[in-house]
């Protein structure tokens, strides 16, 4: 019940990550809390509910700034993992 109220609310403040990817060169993350990892192939980052792996090769991050981040390289893959 009380996950239900709060996903709900989530979705009413837009507190859910956002992502927008152009092409496969560039992904802006909104809503991502922290940077977990960070290298040229694989960034790892904590939202909320969520685990955002980003996979690919000259990967860098820009603008990390209040919940958002822009990644540039070229992007191979994204996982959504579910944290539990």
């Amino acid at each position: 019940m009380f996950h239900k109220f709060t996903d709900k609310c989530r979705d009413v403040l837009y507190l859910n990550p956002t992502l927008n990817l152009q092409s496969n060169k560039e992904l802006f993350i909104e809503n991502c809390k922290r940077i977990e990892e960070y290298n040229e192939v694989c960034i790892r980052l904590k939202s909320n509910g969520l685990i955002i792996q980003i996979w690919g090769s000259g990967l860098r991050a820009f603008d990390f700034r209040t919940n958002g981040i822009i990644i540039k390289g070229h992007i191979e893959r994204i996982e959504l993992l579910e944290k539990r």
